[in-house]
């Protein structure tokens, strides 16, 4: 029996977990994981529209550069009557008129520069926060891959249990029949055969619930998972991933660029207060359809305009710039302190881990070698059924222990790489077409008008973002 027990035991968690997990031909990597997930993301998906969409208020700004061209048409109907040396008649005409107007903005104190300047800035910001919440989307598809294998690893070692508890159940059944035990040896073995089925289940329910996180963050179900080859490396220091991350780090860059464009509208807010200069054109022609009568107009003028008083409007449009100003520089100020902290939790969350796997190794050791020696005690008859039993389960604990330690030594890895700003596909050199945010820009930041042909090619994008 004991001989048996040893058998199972040696076999390995990896071989049993070809059992509990779906095994396609080929082995899943984790690279294999992140591509799909980088390429699967609605997350991503989301927040490229909306970089797309702050590119837009950029040409939106630069149009009001440009010559704004209308055009009107009405046909009016006057009706009424008139009385002329005591003769009245009917006063009644049709006639019909267009119009083509003419407006360009010749100087306005810098402000719309300024406000272009300042949605330059949040497109800037707006690809940041893209390039963090990639960070995101890659590290809870790191999670969720090596939930999947630890939770899987799980299920594999409590299966075998269950094996080898259901044979030292019978073996106890058979020497209760000879009179070698007790009936207290069988009903040990009968409970910790329950507790070990209770386990199990458990532990399927916690894989079923890890499967569902890493279809949610792949956009698919695992299959057979291989585990990493080595951790990440990193070789900064602390102090040098501080630095790094306070240079580089998505969320602070975004912060930088925040507090840039509000910098920016206080200046615009300011030029809002001072007079513009426009050029105004207009042309008009009115034809009567009740005789030949008809008038051709047109002018063109340089008009200069400003404020007056607007119930303290613009005042207050400054002000409120400048407290938006103040509050980004404040929250610059806090996401430089998060990153650095994040930092330092993030390595000495990986130095506890890293210790824990290495004492987490010395307990699996020590709990085989325990076993064993309560295994051949128990041979000579100085070791009951529950110390074996009680053997075996210290050194479940133990290999239990180690699985979940080594999963956690990864996991940790992979944050330091987030807190330091550097778990994007282009840094971990994932084979995947990353998105390009200065693309769709380059494409819409003057303004083009679908009629031109870089406005064609426009249409072409748009055509294929849709069709995706």
């Amino acid at each position: 029996m004991f001989g048996t027990m040893t058998r199972w035991l040696g076999a390995g968690v990896i071989c049993a977990v070809v059992t509990a997990m779906p095994a396609p031909s080929k082995a899943e990597t984790l690279a294999d994981t992140l591509m799909e997930a980088y390429n699967h993301s609605g997350l991503l998906d989301q927040n490229r529209a909306l970089l797309r969409a702050a590119d837009e208020d950029v040409a939106a700004i630069v149009s009001e550069l440009r010559p704004i061209l209308n055009w009107s048409a009405d046909v009016t109907r006057n009706f009424g009557r008139s009385r002329t040396s005591g003769i009245a008649r009917p006063a009644t005409e049709t006639d019909m008129g267009v119009a083509l107007t003419l407006d360009l903005l010749l100087y306005d104190f810098g402000q719309t520069r300024y406000r272009i300047d300042a949605a330059k800035e949040s497109v800037l910001a707006t690809r940041e926060l893209l390039r963090s919440i990639e960070q995101q989307v890659l590290l809870r598809a790191v999670t969720a891959y090596l939930d999947v294998r630890r939770n899987g690893e799980f299920v594999a070692l409590r299966e075998n249990n269950l094996r080898l508890l259901r044979q030292e159940l019978r073996a106890a059944r058979d020497r209760f029949e000879v009179g070698e035990v007790t009936r207290t040896d069988v009903a040990q073995a009968e409970a910790r055969l329950a507790e070990a089925q209770s386990g199990l289940a458990a532990a399927q329910g916690e894989l079923q619930q890890a499967i569902e996180e890493f279809r949610t963050a792949v956009g698919r179900a695992p299959g057979n998972l291989r585990a990493p080859r080595a951790t990440p490396d990193l070789t900064n220091t602390v102090a040098e991933s501080r630095a790094i991350a306070v240079r580089n780090h998505p969320d602070m860059r975004e912060a930088q660029h925040q507090v840039a464009a509000a910098d920016l509208t206080i200046l615009a807010a300011e030029a809002a207060m001072k007079p513009e200069i426009g050029l105004t054109g207009r042309a008009g022609l009115r034809e009567s359809f009740d005789d030949d009568d008809f008038s051709r107009t047109g002018s063109f003028g340089v008009t200069v305009r400003g404020p007056i008083y607007q119930g303290g409007l613009l005042s207050s449009a400054k002000r409120r710039a400048m407290a938006q100003r103040d509050a980004r520089r404040g929250n610059l100020h806090v996401v430089r302190h998060r990153i650095s902290q994040d930092v330092g939790n993030a390595y000495a969350i990986l130095r506890a881990a890293r210790a824990v796997q290495q004492s987490s190794r010395e307990q699996v050791r020590a709990a085989r070698v325990a076993f064993q020696g309560v295994r051949e005690e128990a041979k000579l008859g100085a070791r009951t059924t529950l110390d074996v039993l009680n053997a075996e389960q210290s050194l479940l604990d133990a290999q239990t222990n180690l699985i979940s330690a080594d999963t956690d030594v990864l996991i940790a890895a992979y944050r330091v790489l987030a807190s330091i700003g550097q778990l994007t596909a282009k840094d971990l050199n994932l084979n995947v077409q990353t998105y390009d945010p200065a693309a769709y820009y380059n494409l819409v930041k003057d303004a083009p008008v679908p009629i031109s042909p870089q406005g064609e090619k426009l249409d072409r994008v748009l055509r294929a973002l849709g069709k995706d």
